[in-house]
């Protein structure tokens, strides 16, 4: 796995348009530098990593702009050790920046190409995910709750109610809802039965898909 000079030097590049379009968490900003997105790039367009933009990663998914990147893990608002949980692999790209932050990261996919697929890269990396399932986003991992933090990478029509019960108390889950477009939302836990609701702007996701068939 190669990361040239040009790449590095195109990375400080796209971590100075992030902090001009308000990332503010430095930390954050040094985990995006770090990681080489072209590696989580589909052959033929990696010499695109470092545009602020979503790109194909196949089965119809994207591996998400970096600002929208940034801008989740920031709401996360976590500390190193804390453990958070991803629904939505993709090509892995989120899962290392979360790791490179110092989480202990479960992370779920559900289409099992892309799953495949990021089990063989985690192997060739030195970000591993403490834990790499094949299944439903929409009910979470109960076997590892609670959690710290909850990142959702794709859209959802309502809140899934099961990932809101896997948070701690103190807990924040970040996800995209509604339909053709989203409203950045972030339910963080107050107690066992109330949540505070925030809301960050509108965005743009793929559909969080339920089942595993």
């Amino acid at each position: 796995m190669k990361d040239s000079s040009k790449n590095q030097g195109l990375r400080k590049q796209l971590v100075e348009l992030l902090g001009s379009k308000g990332i503010k968490d430095l930390n954050v900003l040094n985990a995006i530098n770090n990681i080489p997105r072209q590696w989580f790039m589909e052959s033929g367009l990696d010499t695109f990593a470092y545009e602020d933009k979503a790109y194909p990663i196949g089965e119809e998914q994207t591996i998400s702009q970096p600002y929208t990147v940034a801008f989740q893990t920031e709401l996360l608002n976590m500390k190193p050790g804390e453990s958070v949980l991803e629904i939505g692999t993709g090509s892995g790209y989120q899962t290392c920046v979360l790791i490179e932050l110092g989480f202990k990261v479960y992370s779920i996919e559900r289409k099992r190409t892309l799953f495949k697929k990021a089990e063989l890269l985690f192997r060739k990396l030195k970000w591993n995910p403490k834990k790499l399932v094949f299944g439903d986003g929409y009910l979470g991992l109960k076997n590892n709750a609670p959690y710290n933090g909850i990142i959702v990478t794709a859209a959802a029509p309502v809140v899934p109610n099961k990932l809101l019960e896997q948070l701690s108390i103190g807990g924040k889950l970040v996800i995209p809802i509604g339909k053709k477009e989203q409203i950045m939302t972030k339910y963080t836990r107050i107690s066992k039965i109330e949540f505070n609701k925030e809301t960050f702007g509108n965005f743009r996701f793929v559909p969080l898909l339920k089942d595993t068939n």
